[in-house]
Parts: structure tokens; C-alpha cells; sequence
């Protein structure tokens, strides 16, 4: 499956650590995620990671152009719902890109496990 893998500053710990956890899993797949997220987890890793830009110079809308070409299976975004990000629009469009196209999408550690744990029982 081709994974995206995002994360706002605040939550950035929360998915290296999510990643970590369940390397294994994440090792036989596709891995994308914006600039920083995706050197993170890298290092903490060692995982390969296509690494888009970072979200507010258009790392967001790269991942949502995978989407709505059919070309991402599973989006983990990270999001932190008590600080103003610059590039909101950008980030509504691609959870509006992931409901129009079907692509699960996590944006809490509550139902990225989910989502992991699905992917783990071969249920995506």
C-alpha cells in the first residue's frame, strides 16, 4: 500500500513514535510524508521515505495530488486542532480529497491505531 504520513509540529513525536511501534508493518509498504515528518521518522527509523515538501510550501497538496489520481491508500495526519496553521486550505483540501476518493484517513493517535491495526489484519 502507498501510506502518507503527516504531522504538525506539536505532533510530530506522536507519529515517530506510532511509526516505531509498528515498524515492521510500515517496512513492506510505501512510504510518503511531508519534509520534516518524513526525515523524522527516517531517522528514527531508518525506513525509506518519499519525502514530499513541507506542508505550507506544498507538501500537502503533493500527497492530495496522489489522492485524487488513485495513487494513495492510506493517509495518517497527524493534526493539532489548538494551533493556527498557515496552510489550513491546503490542509482542508486534502481531507476533502481523501473523503471524495474513499482514503481512510487518521488525524488523532486514537484512529491512526485503528487504522494500523486494520492494516495489520489485512482488513485495507
Amino acid at each position: 500500500m502507498h501510506i502518507a504520513l503527516i504531522a504538525h509540529d506539536q505532533k510530530k513525536e506522536d507519529i515517530v513514535e506510532l511509526v516505531l511501534a509498528n515498524q515492521n508493518l510500515f517496512k513492506s509498504h510505501q512510504l510518503y510524508a511531508t519534509g520534516t515528518t518524513g526525515l523524522r521518522i527516517m531517522d528514527a527509523t531508518g525506513l525509506t521515505v518519499h519525502r514530499f515538501n513541507s506542508g505550507p510550501l506544498g507538501g500537502d497538496q503533493q500527497i492530495g495530488a496522489m489522492i485524487s489520481v488513485g495513487k494513495m491508500d492510506l493517509v495518517i495526519f497527524m493534526r493539532d486542532p489548538l494551533t493556527a496553521q498557515p496552510h489550513e486550505p491546503d490542509v482542508t483540501a486534502l481531507i476533502r480529497l481523501c473523503d471524495v476518493h474513499g482514503v481512510p484517513l487518521a488525524t488523532n493517535l486514537g484512529t491512526a491505531k485503528v487504522l494500523v491495526k486494520a492494516l495489520e489484519e489485512g482488513l485495507l
